[in-house]
């Protein structure tokens, strides 16, 4: 939520917001979601009513496991995906360092976020979004074998060993020495620890391609899912105006770049095999992810264009046209023209016994121009909006009173001319609660597998596309290929569809 010391690096921060969203909390094989709406891969909130619960004492596991399905959005129940699952653990198990000594089941998240999660338990998570890139059996397997690799090689406890002794060196230096040079060192072993990380990656990728080529499935499929994961993230660059380098895999340079992991997985698959030997079982896969849900759960909102709707909420927002949305747990984001442009939408809990006027003029935000604040009505809700300016930023703000609870709508723009005003005045007044006959209406997005024709290309198949934006793009990326052009007759694609 803006607060009176953030609002001034709103225009910054909240496009920037977009993309850390789905990159904070990441875990060894990982980067953010396919969709450009990807939800909050850490939301609040109490565990979802579908999430497992044991009876009695729980264990350390279970505890884990009921935390981490609250964190990513709950489970996402999918019969014929699970079982698929659980058959490639049985087989990676089997074909692992360390064969019956962990008895590994997945849990598929309900995020659209592409992640993956291994828990010394034996509970292996993916999410619906990492189902929805993966391509064939090979790529899902690859991505298991390389989380149970982390397992199997301690690396989350030979991490944490590594984090304290350089937090005891660096207070031991502070002790005996100065402050400064503390600092110095402290600094030195973070980089350590960073390195010690990405040698974890890598060996985690080394053992898994081992195993999946033992397993009988391709040992090609970690690259051609790391390739993949490249790709997503060159997509999202493209469409919120980001330069590469703020996408990149080696984050915060914990991680491994893109090109690096796929390079030594190649090399490894190598020291196997040649390509197109093992098995992709590509058929079987997408038989598997069919019907399962893609994007945005509507239950929490979702994005049609510039358009978004929160069925729960019952409500329906239009940003002006030109802007980009994405939606999360914590609010709704939108950025226009590279970052020249943005937008949140959040709720709060309306304060007892206080007015609108009164609120907006309460200092959650700085730079507010009291003399801007007017009181209007938003298709029959009380509301008000002001201006306020924070260095080279100008902000259009409103809020919206619907029963209990606030809706908080900002726009950042460095120059809040008159066209400006006007656009952001109109999108406000785009605001409204929706019927319940509306709200049930409401259909999610999926994933549908068709048959290509002997006319189809990717752009026929684009076409039947329901995504946000680009949707030859999403088709290319979802069904691994490199380029627009006539599709292999008989052959199964991807689509996404209501």
């Amino acid at each position: 939520m803006p607060t009176s010391r953030s609002l001034a690096r709103l225009g910054q921060c909240v496009a920037t917001g977009l993309l850390a969203i789905s990159l904070a909390a990441c875990a060894q094989f990982e980067l953010q979601g396919v969709l450009p709406a990807p939800g909050a891969p850490a939301p609040q909130g109490n565990v979802p009513p579908s999430a497992p619960r044991a009876g009695g004492v729980e264990t350390r596991g279970s505890v884990e496991h009921k935390e981490l399905v609250a964190q990513f959005g709950g489970q996402y129940r999918a019969p014929a995906a699970e079982r698929y699952l659980d058959d490639i653990l049985v087989k990676l198990a089997d074909a692992s360092d360390t064969p019956g000594q962990t008895a590994y089941k997945v849990t598929i998240l309900n995020t659209p976020v592409v992640n993956a999660f291994a828990l010394p338990s034996g509970n292996l998570y993916v999410t619906r979004g990492l189902l929805a890139l993966a391509e064939d059996a090979s790529e899902v397997a690859a991505v298991m074998a390389h989380e149970i690799a982390h397992v199997d090689a301690r690396h989350s406890a030979l991490r944490a060993e590594r984090e304290r002794e350089a937090a005891v060196i660096t207070q031991a230096a502070a002790v005996i020495q100065n402050k400064q040079k503390g600092d110095e060192i402290g600094a030195s072993q973070r980089l350590s620890v960073a390195s010690f990380s990405r040698q974890q990656e890598l060996e985690a990728d080394a053992i898994g391609v081992g195993v999946i080529a033992r397993a009988g499935f391709d040992p090609y499929g970690a690259s051609r899912f790391l390739t993949a994961l490249g790709k997503s993230s060159e997509l999202r660059a493209v469409l919120y105006g980001k330069k590469k380098s703020a996408l990149d895999f080696d984050i915060l340079a914990t991680h491994p770049s893109t090109p690096d992991r796929v390079a030594k997985a190649v090399a490894a698959a190598r020291q196997i095999g040649a390509p197109g030997l093992e098995t992709k079982d590509r058929a079987g896969y997408l038989a598997a992810i069919a019907g399962v849900a893609f994007g945005d759960d509507p239950a929490e909102g979702f994005v049609r264009g510039h358009n978004f709707t929160h069925p729960r909420l019952r409500f329906s927002f239009t940003a002006p046209k030109g802007f980009l949305l994405e939606n999360s747990s914590e609010a709704l984001f939108g950025v226009r023209g590279a970052d020249n442009e943005a937008l949140r939408l959040d709720s709060v809990r309306a304060p007892a016994m206080q007015s609108l006027e009164d609120y907006i003029e309460s200092g959650w935000v700085d730079g507010l121009l009291h003399s801007s604040v007017q009181r209007i009505e938003v298709n029959g809700l009380p509301a008000v909006t002001a201006v306020a300016r924070a260095g080279e930023w100008n902000f259009k703000l409103a809020v919206i009173q619907a029963g209990d609870e606030l809706y908080r709508v900002i726009f950042a723009v460095r120059s809040l001319n008159e066209d400006a005003e006007r656009r952001f005045a109109a999108s406000i007044r785009t605001f409204r609660r929706i019927s319940a006959e509306e709200a049930h209406d409401v259909r999610g997005l999926r994933i549908a597998i068709v048959t290509a024709a002997a006319d189809d290309t990717a752009a026929t198949m684009a076409a039947r596309m329901v995504v946000p934006n680009r949707p030859l793009q999403y088709f290319l990326l979802l069904n691994g290929l490199d380029r627009e052009g006539p599709l292999i007759a008989g052959e199964k694609y991807k689509i996404v569809t209501e």
